[in-house]
This record gives structure tokens, sequence and C-alpha cells, in this order.
């Protein structure tokens, strides 16, 4: 029974423009008696789409068994959770005690000039998303920067136009 409500609420809810995200919230969805978790099934659609488009949330709370309201605030709680299609390359610059006590904002504020785009935003052609993020544990060689899955510690404002250069 479970098998043939499965495969009409994923004919009701999803196009088939949207064959991952039925794929991911199938694998999501709790078996009983598990409760639903919500930020797992956030972060597994993110990252099989690049981010949780805001009209993916009805079909989410449907699967979850879950209210709109819940996922909405879940979604909207967690920074690293986001709603716009990133930039080609992710730029996140730590924005922790000690990466701000050794000038992390003038760092970020040079990111921002070189690649003209304000954090969380995209402007430079899909090329980079900049975001601030609250601790890279990266503290002994701060201010650090995180480029996709690259750290660079000890940061200037002086090294940003290098240290970019090989992602342009």
């Amino acid at each position: 029974m479970w098998g043939s409500t499965s495969r009409m609420l994923k004919k009701s809810l999803f196009s088939p423009a949207q064959p991952r995200l039925a794929e991911t919230l199938e694998t999501c969805r709790p078996a009983p008696p598990e409760k639903p978790n919500i930020l797992k099934t956030l972060l597994a659609v993110q990252s099989a789409l690049g981010h949780v488009p805001a009209s993916t949330i009805p079909q989410i709370a449907q699967v979850l068994g879950v209210t709109d309201a819940q996922v909405a605030g879940v979604l909207s709680y967690y920074s690293d959770l986001r709603t716009q299609p990133p930039g080609r390359h992710l730029i996140r610059v730590c924005m922790g005690e000690s990466c701000t006590a050794n000038h992390g904002v003038r760092v970020l504020r040079a990111i921002r000039d070189h690649v003209r785009v304000v954090a969380g935003d995209r402007l430079q052609a899909e090329r980079f998303t900049v975001e601030q993020m609250s601790c890279a544990g990266n503290c002994a060689v701060s201010p650090t920067v995180i480029i996709d899955e690259d750290f660079c510690g000890r940061v200037t404002p002086s090294d940003v136009p290098s240290l970019l250069e090989p992602y342009t």
C-alpha cells in the first residue's frame, strides 16, 4: 500500500522537471515510527539542487508530514542553507571572534569590492557568491577565507586579487 501511495504522491507533487528533487525527498521520507528530520532533508535537497528553492517548501513539508511553516522556519534559521542558486565559486569569509579581531571585516570588504558582490547576492555573471560565516575553525591563522573547499589563512585585503585570480 505504501508503495502505491508513494507513486501517486510523486506524480501529484512533482513535475517532470524535478526528478532530482523527487528522488532526494524519497530518500528522506521518514519510515514510521521515525520522526521527520527537516534539517537533514533541506541539506539533502541543497546538495542535490545546489540550493533549496522556496517553491519546494510545500513538497518538502508534505513528504515529511510537517507544516510549510516548520520547513520555512528551519530554512530561514540556518545560514548555510540558501534559497538562491550559488555562483560557480562560493567564497565564505569567517567572522568569528579571532578573524574579526584580525581585520576579517576589511578582508570581506576587499573581496566584495574585488568581485563587486554584496554578501549573499550574485552579480558577477554567476561567477561568485560571497557569504559570511560564523566560524571556520581556523583561528590560529585568522582571518580565514574559504573558496569552494580551499582554506586560506592570514588573508589581508591586499592578498585578495591574487587569491581570487585562479577562480576567475
